[in-house]
């Protein structure tokens, strides 16, 4: 079946398709997104990293009602299937309509947030609809770390009220989401002459999962399992030297393998019975959390060159002491967590040792507070730290008159009520709220598989979804 076009929403995701618009590669929209405004003749700002933001004066009437912030990212995730000919610089999305979903032909489709981009230009476009006076705001790179949005100035926007359109679920909307940065810790030292004999450690067959979402659930963290093999040996007086350690791919993710060399002229069945008895530890503790975990200690070719005993002591006491996984839950919203962090990544390269951790929090004070510790850690070990890709957290409030709005356009449109959620994971609501944004809700309509060539758009929500919006936008005027 083909994507029949009913609609301004269709019509303009379809426009949208047909441009493409990964991260980075958002300039062609981007010019797109001012010529719809120049051609209406409505103001606009495109910044030097190509977002836009469209200004509609009120409808007649409504010119002095307080205005509203409507908000979508318009790059997308580009994925494609094993065997998928498929240029995501140049290439049009294959569109193609399966028992009532959208999806792309072997490639993600997009919908995030390309259905709020829709919505936003169908809504500039109604000379019918009744509306404040509104501010809609398209932000590039979103899905590599809401740069697009942190590179916005406040005097951009007049809006105290915000309609994000980056949700989803149709009806449901998010009250919260944290805040985060990334902490680079590195020890250097020259390395030392070894000439003792050595092992490979091996941490395998944990589940993993995204920092934000699966932080809570008590899962094994590889890196942190490994340090804790290789700490628990040296408290036991075991001489330990690490030659290298590497584990995790990202660190947003909590990883699921890591590896560890490390000399010793300890005696073998020493060590193989530490081993043995932290193994039994470990598993015990993840039998209902991580059952597929396992550990293998074997013989290693003998390296030329370790870290000194001395220095690795240093360097596994900072990672074996430091704060990781769930740290607070919220007191206001059942099953939320508020603060974490997550050891992510482990590199060695020649001297020098290299860990970074992701830290969470829906409160500012929450990330500071973890930062002072891991500082306090790496001043008392000899590591230096830095701080990158920082983004600032959306708090809960308890009074939303934004909520109250939706709810009621939910309950006229769709006959539905309205259902709140919260997140662990970062979205642009918080960049928005730092800048004076008071008032928040998210919206947007069912969409499954997002990130991956599954993705599939449901299509009655996507049109209902439209029509809810509309609705809470006659709700603010």
């Amino acid at each position: 079946m083909d994507f029949e076009l009913t609609n301004a929403p269709r019509r303009f995701f379809y426009e949208l398709t047909q441009i493409p618009h990964g991260s980075y590669n958002e300039k062609a929209v981007s010019d797109w997104l001012v010529r719809f405004a120049k051609e209406r003749g409505l103001n606009y700002v495109q910044d030097d990293m190509w977002n836009v933001v469209i200004y509609k004066p009120g409808s007649a009437g409504c010119e002095d009602s307080a205005p509203l912030l409507l908000q979508a990212h318009m790059d997308m995730v580009c994925e494609a299937n094993k065997g998928t000919e498929h240029d995501f610089e140049r290439d049009p999305l294959k569109l193609e309509v399966v028992d009532g979903w959208l999806t792309a032909k072997g490639t993600t489709l997009g919908a995030d947030d390309g259905t709020g981009v829709a919505y936003m230009l169908s809504i500039l476009d109604d000379p019918d609809l009744p509306h404040p006076p509104l501010e809609c705001c398209f932000t590039v790179q979103e899905e590599i770390g809401l740069c697009g949005a942190l590179h916005l100035k406040a005097d951009y926007f007049h809006a105290k009220r915000m309609v994000c359109l980056d949700g989803g679920g149709e009806v449901s909307t998010c009250t919260t989401s944290s805040g985060g940065t990334r902490v680079d810790a590195s020890f250097s030292s020259a390395l030392v002459p070894n000439t003792d004999p050595c092992y490979h450690l091996f941490v395998g067959g944990l589940a993993g999962g995204h920092s934000g979402g699966e932080i809570h659930k008590e899962k094994g963290n590889s890196n942190v399992i490994a340090v804790r093999f290789l700490q628990e040996m040296r408290l036991a007086g075991i001489p330990v030297k690490v030659i290298s350690l590497s584990g995790g791919l990202k660190d947003n993710a909590i990883p699921r393998e890591c590896d560890a060399v490390f000399a010793s002229n300890a005696d073998a069945d020493k060590i193989r019975e530490v081993f043995e008895k932290t193994l039994s530890s470990v598993k015990t503790e993840l039998e209902f959390s991580d059952a597929g975990f396992f550990a293998r200690l074997e013989s290693a070719d003998t390296a030329e060159e370790s870290f000194s005993a001395e220095d690795s002591g240093r360097l596994l006491s900072y990672l074996y002491l430091a704060p990781n996984g769930f740290q607070h839950r919220s007191m206001a919203i059942e099953g939320l967590t508020v603060t974490s962090l997550n050891l992510g990544v482990l590199r060695t390269e020649k001297g020098t040792f290299k860990a970074t951790h992701s830290l969470r929090s829906a409160m500012a004070s929450g990330i500071g507070d973890l930062v002072n510790k891991l500082s306090t850690l790496a001043d008392l070990f000899g590591y230096s730290l830095s701080l990158r890709s920082a983004y600032p957290g959306w708090n809960y409030s308890p009074v939303s008159d934004m909520r109250d709005k939706l709810a009621k356009a939910l309950r006229r449109a769709d006959d539905a009520e309205l259902q709140c959620v919260a997140t662990h994971g970062g979205n642009e609501c918080g960049v928005f709220n730092s800048l004076g944004v008071e008032d928040i809700v998210t919206y947007g309509p069912i969409a499954q598989f997002i990130h991956t060539p599954d993705e599939r758009l449901d299509l009655a929500s996507f049109d209902r979804s439209y029509k809810v919006l509309t609705e809470l936008v006659k709700e603010c005027i």
